[in-house]
């Protein structure tokens, strides 16, 4: 069992920076993909990145050049450095993680991943 538990959203002005962090439990988070969804209000919740065990990195494209996801292994930590914020990154920001690398369940919403943290939210006031 994964437990995922996130920090640091807040309130921000557009332009701004802020960075997300998802605490894991569980000795094994290195072998897992690790990424992040966000939900704004009345919408779908959508994939931002991903992180695999082997080191890849997967991002959505409205956040490319933007963001950044990290993962600390040693800490059982992934992190989202977002940059130039936006209104329109306001959202509630979830971690996620599963034990294997599938695009498909990370690019449609994240159905069937393993685990899930409560979320954080962001609010970038313009």
């Amino acid at each position: 069992q994964v437990q995922l538990v996130e920090s640091g959203g807040g309130l921000v002005q557009a332009g701004g920076s802020l960075r997300v962090s998802c605490a894991a439990s569980g000795r094994t988070f290195s072998s897992y993909t690790m990424g992040w969804f966000r939900q704004a209000p009345g919408k779908e919740r959508e994939f931002v990145a991903a992180f695999t065990s082997s080191g890849y990195v997967y991002y959505a494209d409205f956040v490319k050049g933007r963001f950044t996801i990290s993962r600390d292994n040693a800490k059982n930590t992934m992190y989202l450095q977002m940059n130039s914020l936006k209104p329109e990154d306001t959202a509630v920001y979830y971690c996620a993680a599963d034990r294997s690398w599938n695009y498909n369940k990370w690019a449609t919403g994240g159905h069937g991943l393993d685990y899930w943290g409560n979320g954080t939210l962001v609010t970038v006031s313009s």
